[in-house]
């Protein structure tokens, strides 16, 4: 049967959209808050589904953090379209995404362990990465990377979360 949803690339014009989509699990703290002019600036990084009748249900996006690791990021389904496969076919195009841009590895933040974990998607641990990566993945000012290397700048946004960690 066919899916009625299509997964495309965002496009600008859809950042509003991807807002009103993100604000609630903003607002409940599963997601982190976003601005509108970062949304535009990494609206390449978008896929977004949309419904048979042309309404966006679910964004995600993904985020290349190293030559070999990307993050899965801002992955959100509209309410009314969870439990239809909307959240499973986005990650499947990101993780596509990261096999097209030679990545092996991807990374997610998350309170949804048991869908991550259906992916393929493993609790890291206290995994790290090795030094000279570290030295180098720790100057970045992205919250992503930071929540990676689990640097402490940035406990307030893992509490409750788990790191987890798939490898393509």
């Amino acid at each position: 049967m066919a899916q009625p949803f299509l997964v495309r690339r965002a496009r600008t014009h859809d950042v509003p959209t991807i807002l009103d989509l993100v604000e609630p699990l903003v607002a409940r703290r599963i997601l982190l808050g976003k601005e509108r002019v970062d949304l535009y600036g990494a609206v390449q990084e978008f896929r977004v589904a949309e419904s048979d009748d042309g309404e966006v249900v679910g964004c995600g996006a993904l985020h290349v953090m190293w030559e070999d690791l990307g993050e899965v990021r801002t992955l959100a389904v509209r309410d009314d379209w969870l439990g239809h496969g909307v959240g499973h076919a986005l990650l499947d195009a990101l993780e596509e995404d990261a096999r097209e841009l030679g990545l092996s590895r991807l990374f997610c933040l998350t309170f949804e362990v048991g869908f991550f974990g259906r992916h393929g998607f493993q609790d890291m641990g206290g995994e790290t990465v090795d030094p000279e990566v570290y030295a180098e993945l720790v100057r970045s000012h992205d919250e992503g990377v930071a929540e990676f290397l689990d640097l402490a700048r940035v406990k307030q946004n893992t509490l409750g979360n788990t790191r987890m960690l798939k490898m393509l």
